[in-house]
C-alpha cells in the first residue's frame, strides 16, 4: 500500500511555473490548485513515502516554503 505525504504551498502569479518546476524537481507532483482564503492561489502536491526520512524531508521543504513565503531566511 503506497503512503503519501502532502504539501501546500502559496503560488505567487508572476512565478508560477518556477514554483511548480521547483516542486516537481523534487518529487512533488501537483494534485490541484485553489482559491485561498484571502484570494491568493494555494497549490495542493502529493508524494509517495518510501521511508521515515523521507517523511521527515517533506515536512522541512513545508517548514522552508512557508519561511521563504513569509520573507524569512530560506
Amino acid at each position: 500500500m503506497t503512503t503519501w505525504e502532502y504539501l501546500t504551498t502559496p503560488l505567487l502569479i508572476h512565478n508560477t511555473a518556477a514554483i511548480l518546476n521547483n516542486w516537481g524537481k523534487q518529487g512533488w507532483e501537483l494534485v490541484q490548485v485553489v482559491q485561498g482564503p484571502e484570494g491568493g492561489l494555494v497549490a495542493y502536491f502529493k508524494r509517495p513515502v518510501t521511508s521515515d526520512a523521507a517523511g521527515n524531508a517533506g515536512l522541512a521543504a513545508a517548514e522552508q516554503a512557508s519561511r521563504q513565503f513569509e520573507g524569512g531566511a530560506a
